[in-house]
């Protein structure tokens, strides 16, 4: 049996999600024993200043055993995420008017100094 003709083999169902610069790939695959499991893949588009582009990926392997409490963790997080700050997107690369909280509260002429807490996009890779 060739490679080629495993991997037609072993990819089961798929589902894609599209969400702006990330794509989401939702994969069912098979083990060499026959029993499935899940593939969640994150694909971002990086585009370079002269126009060309790379994508970076990062997978989970998720297998049945651990579905119920992966299944328990998504959806806790979730409702804590809409509990807390509801299901109105809030943020700079959604809303052109967003304010920063420290931003708002600054004098019109005041500068507001830079802060150590702010978020940083931290690649997989990179652990």
């Amino acid at each position: 049996m060739s490679e080629r003709h495993h991997e037609d083999q072993e990819e089961i169902y798929s589902k894609v999600l599209r969400a702006g610069r990330r794509t989401y790939f939702f994969d069912v695959r098979s083990t060499k024993a026959g029993d499935y499991y899940l593939t969640i893949t994150e694909s971002k588009k990086f585009t370079h200043d002269d126009g060309s582009f790379h994508y970076k990926k990062h997978k989970i392997y998720l297998y049945k055993e651990d579905f119920e409490a992966f299944r328990e963790h998504v959806s806790e997080m979730m409702d804590y995420i809409i509990d807390e700050k509801g299901t109105e997107v809030i943020s700079e690369r959604h809303q052109k008017d967003f304010k920063k909280e420290e931003e708002s509260n600054v004098a019109p002429n005041e500068e507001v100094a830079p802060t150590t807490d702010s978020f940083t996009d931290v690649d997989f890779d990179d652990i």
